[in-house]
């Protein structure tokens, strides 16, 4: 079951809309914009809108052939660009100096709005699908601000479905996952505590900077010795600071970094580790440690039921062999998370290049690939009305 015809007309239009939010971007609980134009359009279409949802967020309400009532689906979109300069020489290029659509959030928009007109027209199922344009997914959290806000209590949804693009696979295809598919993003910040001195009488003082290093080098050991072999995460110390003069040892010396993970245990025990290790190490060369350990994103796990109806359906649209099983998952993460933790579903990508690693996501070059504005658009609207199939 190829591109479905009636999107294909429309494509035009989905370029349309798609061009226009890339050249307006709005970033975390900003997109005032963004969310006026969708909901507009739903409202166009005769479709129940409610706004204000995780401050900025939007939900279409489409009822099926025979009105409100019967199970639900959810479906899931982001809106919001990131800061950052776009070096694009397009036309569509952001207005907007230090702002852009460098991860395809336009795009993920665009698609999901084809899909809403489209079953606005047809409501060929039975049932209600919820259509979800998410605000701040760029490290601010929307999706947990919707959830936080009711939205499943005030949107009896069963299931809940998210699609991202993927430059690194070719357009065209999809990627699915049976369980995890992005990793959950920690950051630790950890102050050393010493004795300042002179930098040629170290003697005299407790070298918070000697005492940072070797609490870097044996938080290594979270993953080689603490971590099962059969397990991904990683622990990278990324920031370190301590005197700004090479002659003296300072009193503090500041370290900090990220952890990913894809399992809850996993991340339960890294977390843990960090403490003690920051901890007993400063204690035990005279100094001590604050460890501030901030919990981001948590993984992103699809449930196996519904990752299985998603390849069948993006099978159905995209043709044999282009659903991609085998993809491994990314440490990068993503609040879509949290609403796999309320509701069964599945988070997939699709393709929307060939791999070109220079323009991938959050690159100043990335620029979405309009070519699957109607696959994307396609595969929503089948997962709607086979999902929520009518009564013969």
């Amino acid at each position: 079951m190829p591109i479905i015809n009636r999107i294909a007309e429309f494509r035009d239009d989905m370029q349309v809309w798609r061009r226009d939010i890339h050249r307006h971007p709005e970033t975390a609980y900003e997109e005032f914009r963004t969310a006026k134009i969708v909901a507009e359009k739903l409202a166009e279409w005769g479709i129940e809108v409610h706004d204000g949802i995780g401050q900025t967020g939007v939900v279409g309400v489409v009822h099926g052939a025979n009105g409100p009532g019967g199970p639900g689906i959810g479906l899931r979109a982001d809106m919001d660009a990131l800061n950052l300069m776009e070096l694009n020489q397009v036309d569509h290029c952001s207005s907007h100096d230090g702002k852009m659509h460098a991860c395809g959030h336009d795009g993920h928009t665009a698609m999901l709005l084809g899909a809403a007109r489209y079953l606005a027209e047809t409501r060929n199922f039975e049932g209600t699908a919820y259509l979800i344009f998410q605000p701040a997914e760029e490290g601010y959290g929307g999706g947990l601000a919707m959830v936080e806000d009711k939205m499943f209590e005030r949107f009896p949804m069963d299931t809940v479905w998210g699609m991202h693009n993927w430059p690194a696979l070719a357009a065209g295809q999809f990627a699915v996952h049976k369980r995890e598919v992005m990793a959950a993003a920690d950051t630790f910040r950890i102050t050393v505590n010493g004795k300042g001195a002179h930098g040629a009488m170290p003697d005299q003082g407790v070298d918070p900077v000697l005492i940072g290093a070797h609490i870097i080098v044996a938080l290594q050991s979270l993953i080689s010795r603490g971590t099962s072999p059969l397990d991904s995460a990683v622990v990278s110390a990324t920031v370190f600071t301590g005197s700004d003069a090479f002659n003296v040892i300072p009193d503090t010396a500041f370290l900090g970094g990220t952890v990913r993970a894809f399992k809850a245990e996993v991340r339960e025990r890294i977390e843990q580790g960090v403490i003690r290790i920051a901890r007993s190490i400063a204690e035990a060369m005279g100094g001590s440690a604050d460890v501030n350990y901030n919990r981001g994103y948590p993984p992103t796990v699809n449930t196996e039921p519904e990752s299985a109806f998603a390849a069948e359906i993006a099978t159905d649209v995209a043709g044999d062999g282009n659903v991609r099983l085998d993809c491994d998952p990314s440490a990068a993460s993503e609040d879509f998370s949290y609403m796999l933790n309320e509701r069964p579903g599945c988070y997939l990508w699709i393709g929307g290049g060939d791999g070109v690693t220079e323009k991938s996501l959050h690159n100043p070059h990335y620029d979405f690939n309009d070519d699957v504005l109607t696959l994307g658009a396609s595969y929503w609207a089948r997962l709607v009305e086979t999902a929520l199939p009518r009564a013969s």
